[in-house]
């Protein structure tokens, strides 16, 4: 069984910085370096949207078109990590984040699936990133 606890968000003004983490727990095969993890966000009356994404070596990093060049998506596998680091927030930004893992020892190509939100076999609970106007 995995877990992820999101931490890091908070009220901030528009052209802020701010830095969302996730922390992973896992038992048995569940090691962090066996998921590729990604970060997705839900407005309020929106879907759930793909954010950023990287691959289990860190190797491989993917982003929205609406958060790159804005925001860096990393993770440290020593500590069971991965963080959003997000520059130049905008109003539009503010939702709650979700940090999900992607299991990835069964082969299926993560280069082609990272974006949808149904592929993903762990989500944490969410952290609320608010940015004012």
């Amino acid at each position: 069984q995995v877990q992820l606890v999101e931490s890091g968000g908070g009220l901030v003004q528009a052209g802020a910085s701010l830095r969302v983490s996730c922390a992973f727990s896992g038992r048995s095969l569940s090691t962090f370096t066996n998921f590729n993890m990604g970060w997705f966000r839900q407005a309020p009356g929106k879907e759930r949207e793909f954010v950023a994404a990287i691959g289990w070596s860190a190797s491989s990093t993917y982003y929205a078109d609406s958060v790159k060049g804005r925001f860096t998506i990393s993770r440290d596998n020593r500590k069971n990590t991965v963080d959003l680091q997000m520059n130049s927030l905008k109003p539009e930004d503010t939702a709650v984040y979700y940090c999900a893992a992607y299991w990835a020892g069964d082969g299926r190509d993560y280069s082609a699936r990272y974006y949808y939100r149904n592929e993903y076999d762990y989500w944490g609970q969410g952290t609320q990133v608010t940015v004012s106007s």
